[in-house]
């Protein structure tokens, strides 16, 4: 089980746990909203020769998933395979559990400390507003 970080950490550890095998994770990020992803870490060299589900949390266009997918495929693993909670776009994820256009604000990334105090995410405090 590899999760993506950081959305895909939680889901793929809970996965891995059900189904008792090993986890670990590598990073993604954006820079800036809209911006393309870049690997901060990639996956382990262990995965060589292992089938491996890449795991992250929300899936829409795919940019994420096809640099996690590239790198653990030069890895030469023996088969790979991707999960998602959520698929939101045009992108389609081997599994997922719930397919929807929303905007998905995950309980664990609401909120950020900014100046010492816990605030909704600024960058979601709009989208939460306009579905009031």
């Amino acid at each position: 089980m590899l999760g993506v970080a950081k959305a895909g950490v939680i889901p793929g550890v809970v996965v891995a746990s059900i189904m008792q095998c090993e986890f670990s994770s590598m990073t993604v990020t954006r820079r800036d909203d809209g911006a393309e992803p870049v690997l901060v870490s990639g996956p382990p060299s262990t995965i060589r020769g292992r089938r491996i589900l890449v795991v992250d949390e929300t899936c829409d266009t795919g940019s994420t998933m096809r640099l996690a997918l590239n790198e653990v495929r030069a890895l030469k693993p023996a088969e790979v395979r991707t999960a998602v909670s959520f698929k939101t776009g045009e992108y389609t994820p081997d599994y997922h559990a719930f397919e929807t256009e929303s905007f998905i604000i995950l309980p664990w990334d609401r909120e950020i400390i900014q100046g010492g105090e816990l605030i909704v995410r600024p960058d979601y405090a709009a989208r939460m507003e306009s579905r009031l």
